[in-house]
């Protein structure tokens, strides 16, 4: 008698091991944060000593990621997309030409009166992502720091200049360089995510104003983003 059940706790044990052998320990298939979206304020950094930011300073983002997992647990991974970001920046650099239809960059000091000053951008953007996530197939409330590289191509820009019976708007300016090159990074847990983004190029090149001073535009852009399956 005492054999016979030393031979089922044998074989039950067996069966135990057997199906702990087969479980896969995490689901192979799982990927996570797919879709983004995000608004930011847009700050403006390096530029001549008397220009300052202006208005409304800000960005929508939304793209598309592919989440590549790189270790078994798949909470490590890189992920490449393709998304946009549109972009205001409000500030008092004045963008103009001459007659000869060279650039002019002159600041708007308290002299000049004005309402409106500011740069608008559509830029198509391939996002390169490295990801680290605290998550599993069946979590969805979890803590995410994500770093990665933009690259992007800005497909349309205008500056647009307001005052009392005129309008500046600029749409093809020499110095004005199309490539964008930045800096990202991400944290939070579940919904809300801190995001910043660092524009690595300046947005001109070669750019001076009225006063000899050198034009090295570029921005800090601070907000929150969120991911979707």
């Amino acid at each position: 008698m005492n054999r016979q059940i030393c031979m089922i706790f044998l074989l039950l044990g067996g069966v135990l091991l057997a199906q702990d052998s087969i479980q896969e320990p995490y689901d192979s298939k799982y990927r996570e944060d797919q879709f983004y979206i995000g608004i930011t304020y847009n700050v403006i950094t390096d530029i001549p000593d008397d220009v300052a930011t202006t208005g409304l300073s800000g960005g929508i983002h939304f793209g598309f990621l592919r989440d590549m997992p790189i270790n078994e647990r798949r909470n490590i991974a890189v992920a490449l997309g393709a998304g946009m970001s549109i972009d205001r920046y409000g500030q008092t650099l004045f963008v103009g030409e001459d007659t000869n239809n060279q650039s002019i960059f002159s600041v708007l000091d308290s002299d000049v009166d004005y309402s409106t000053n500011y740069l608008t951008s559509y830029t198509a953007e391939a996002p390169l992502e490295f990801r680290w996530r605290s998550s599993n197939a069946e979590t969805y409330k979890f803590w995410r720091v994500y770093a990665g590289f933009r690259l992007g191509y800005a497909f349309y820009y205008r500056t647009t200049f307001k005052q009392a019976g005129n309008t500046v708007n600029q749409t093809d300016i020499a110095e004005f360089d199309r490539l964008r090159l930045g800096t990202s990074f991400s944290f939070g847990y579940n919904t809300f995510n801190f995001y910043v983004y660092y524009s690595i190029n300046p947005f001109f090149e070669n750019a001076t104003t009225t006063e000899g001073q050198a034009i090295d535009f570029r921005t800090v852009k601070v907000g929150l983003m969120f991911y979707i399956l």
